[in-house]
């Protein structure tokens, strides 16, 4: 669980670094950025290592519907993280599209993963991405995009399809079936 825990710190400390200390993040230039990349790349293979290493801790039994919940959620998170990237009409719909499709991602894993483990790092990002809403809205205005045609929301509409049917088969390339049985 240690790997776990201090993947999760170091996700949100550089994450939140530029926020926080905007003066030395900005005096640091490329190698700033850099020093950032190489963190977060770092926390994830904490998390990752962290995750796999941890003991299995049950805390609940989730119901067996909330599969199908899961799934949907996680079908809408990949549309709503996708509409960061649009030029269509949903350019704009709301301030922190990925964010937001983190939100979701947390609280569908945590639906159907009644772990110690799973708690840690899903209820860990999902308090990370509340906390980076409320950073980000104190410390920046949002001018709203103006939005784009509308058939390129078609587009972000089968891009999600194929993303939601590519991120099922990794996860049972990885030995964790997303469907109901």
């Amino acid at each position: 669980m240690t790997y776990l825990i201090l993947g999760l710190a170091l996700w949100t400390a550089a994450h939140l670094f530029k926020r926080v200390a905007p003066d030395l993040r900005a005096s640091m230039g490329m190698a700033g950025k850099a020093a950032v990349a190489v963190a977060i790349l770092g926390a994830l293979v904490l998390m990752v290592v962290g995750y796999q290493r941890a003991a299995f801790v049950n805390l609940w039994f989730p119901p067996a519907w909330t599969v199908h919940l899961n799934n949907l959620l996680m079908l809408l998170a990949v549309f709503v993280y996708g509409m960061s990237a649009t030029t269509g009409r949903l350019r704009g719909a709301m301030r922190h599209p990925q964010l937001t499709a983190v939100k979701i991602w947390a609280v569908a894993h945590l639906l159907v993963n009644g772990d110690l483990a799973s708690l840690i790092l899903f209820g860990g990002l999902l308090a990370w991405a509340v906390l980076e809403v409320i950073v980000i809205n104190r410390s920046e205005d949002w001018v709203r995009p103006e939005p784009g045609p509308a058939k390129k929301d078609f587009v972000l509409v089968a891009i999600t399809l194929v993303m939601f049917a590519l991120i099922a088969f990794i996860h049972a390339w990885l030995g964790v079936w997303p469907f109901p049985r």
